[in-house]
């Protein structure tokens, strides 16, 4: 059960960073990892990907492997949990 005393966005996020990471994985998947940029990129634009989340991928850095959307995340200063219940 949550604390209804707490802020629902846990600090270091927006709400804003976390639609982003959500749609960001919808796009992606479970299967896609590790990846890098252009794997990204290739996998997201296989389904609906919003035109918002390819632009997202595409300023990843090409030369870094990522092992899930947390890094990616991560990699475009999107604020990210810092404590997992």
């Amino acid at each position: 059960m949550t604390d209804p005393h707490q802020p629902a966005t846990p600090p270091g996020t927006s709400a804003g960073d976390i639609e982003r990471r959500a749609a960001i994985a919808e796009a992606l998947g479970k299967e896609v990892w590790p990846a890098d940029r252009d794997q990204l990129v290739a996998r997201a634009q296989e389904g609906p990907a919003a035109d918002r989340v390819l632009a997202d991928l595409r300023r990843l850095p090409a030369d870094q492997q990522f092992e899930n959307v947390q890094e990616v995340a991560e990699a475009l200063g999107l604020g990210t949990e810092q404590q997992r219940f």
